[in-house]
C-alpha cells in the first residue's frame, strides 16, 4: 500500500485498487502513518523511502 501512497493515489483509488471500501483504504493509511511515526502521507512516503520499503 506503501507504493500506492507513493504513487499519489488517493483512499478512493487505493480502495478501488485493492478491492477494498475506501474506509478500509483510509484505516489502513492510518495505520502506516501510525506505525512509521508521521502526521502526513508525504512523510510516511519519505520515511518509507529512507527505510527501503517504497
Amino acid at each position: 500500500m506503501i507504493r500506492l501512497l507513493a504513487r499519489g493515489r488517493s483512499n478512493r483509488e487505493i480502495a478501488e485498487e485493492l478491492v477494498i471500501s475506501p474506509k478500509t483504504a483510509s484505516v489502513h493509511v492510518s495505520h502506516i502513518l501510525a506505525k512509521l511515526g508521521v502526521s502526513s502521507r508525504g512523510e510516511a512516503v519519505a520515511a518509507a523511502r529512507d527505510r527501503g520499503l517504497a
